[in-house]
């Protein structure tokens, strides 16, 4: 069942094991133990979470009664450690090799393990729907299989079928300054520059002192302000990118000189996003503007900027080597997309492990049972 957990400022609705168990204020150091246990399975696996914890509570209870007759841990600890050993050979046997070449087969495992863990979660009803979306969003991955690289973004309203999968990178519309409006919103087959550089008039620090014998060395200071920000901006203009995009703020004489040339550009872009656009279009992050060459700036075949619910989004798609995907979550409650969104982490994770081990075990509860006889055997 889904647990509500009010830690006096947020209220968290869910039934991961993790995110439930890590909001609890615990303070026993055996009880944290059984914190760490739940986050390294999230970590690893990112299901099961919950039984983890029953399973090594269950190992400590069975372990108490020996404890109380003055029996010494480490002979329990390597009992344990014997039967563990057991347990993963037996488990190596008789577990479903993945080896198949078709890949429609292999397709439809890794779907059914996306289904199985999202079973006993709030978007349980629309399993299949999600389970699909959640293979072809691992598809898409190089060969490295980052989870980072599939995005997640919420947007509140509409229903969860209207959730849908981009093969490419989208992020919601920075903070815009006056000029937004007139720049262009959708290109094909654009160049696209990434910066780490704020592009701003920046007013003297506090504690600067200049002194001057004559008031016309003043314009002289303004004039030179002005003209460095303008010589970066030509510099921005002659590579040729279309799309400018800077982790830090774009001011409003940058906007409004990129709308008359009719580049599009977004500041205070989040660095991860930055990183999922780099890693799409093959663009590389440059902290300054001097010396850019061709080479490192990314190339998307499609750039627009959609509406999605009641907010705008910037989307990339089309890249010439998408190795990074979005999932846009649609739901009513925010609560309910929260939970919406820690159930996919959990069959990502579980596809990704999957695909890794290229080997499956029946769940539900049949391969702790067939464990329990052949250690009893």
């Amino acid at each position: 069942m889904d647990k509500l957990i009010h830690t006096g400022r947020e209220v968290v609705i869910s039934n991961d094991g993790a995110t439930l168990i890590s909001l609890l204020d615990i303070v026993h150091p055996a009880a944290k133990t059984l914190v760490d246990i739940a986050k390294s399975q999230d970590n690893q696996v990112g299901d099961g979470t919950t039984s983890v914890v029953l399973t090594a509570g269950e190992l400590l209870k069975q372990a108490k009664q020996f404890i109380e007759e003055g029996m010494h841990s480490q002979v329990i600890i390597k009992g344990y450690r014997e039967s563990m050993k057991l347990c993963v050979d037996r488990i190596k046997e008789i577990s479903v090799k993945m080896e198949s070449e078709d890949p429609e087969a292999q397709r439809k495992v890794l779907e059914r393990c996306a289904m199985t863990s999202l079973n006993s979660k709030i978007i349980a009803r629309y399993r299949e729907f999600f389970a699909k979306m959640v293979v072809d969003a691992v598809m898409k991955l190089d060969d490295t299989l980052n989870k980072q690289d599939i995005g997640i973004k919420k947007v509140t309203g509409g229903s969860a079928t209207e959730s849908l999968l981009i093969e490419g990178v989208c992020f919601r519309k920075t903070f815009s300054y006056a000029g937004f409006e007139q720049q262009p919103k959708n290109f094909d087959d654009c160049k696209i520059l990434l910066l780490n550089v704020e592009l701003e008039l920046k007013s003297e620090k506090d504690n600067a002192e200049v002194r001057m014998e004559n008031p016309e060395d003043f314009q002289k200071i303004v004039d030179a302000e002005w003209q460095i920000i303008y010589n970066k901006l030509e510099k921005i203009v002659d590579t040729g990118a279309k799309v400018v995009l800077s982790r830090l703020p774009i001011g409003d004489l940058a906007t409004q000189y990129f709308a008359d040339r009719e580049i599009f550009c977004a500041g205070r872009v989040q660095l991860h996003d930055l990183d999922r656009v780099a890693k799409a279009t093959g663009g590389v992050i440059q902290t300054t503007i001097n010396g850019i060459e061709a080479e490192v700036l990314g190339s998307c075949g499609k750039f627009e900027e959609v509406q999605l619910g009641a907010e705008r989004f910037n989307m990339f798609t089309k890249c010439p080597s998408t190795k990074s995907v979005t999932i846009v979550l649609r739901g009513g409650a925010a609560q309910y997309i929260e939970e919406a969104e820690r159930s996919l982490n959990d069959a990502i994770m579980i596809v990704l492990r999957a695909i890794k081990a290229r080997a499956v075990v029946v769940g539900g509860g049949a391969i702790e049972m067939e464990l329990s006889r052949y250690m009893r055997e």
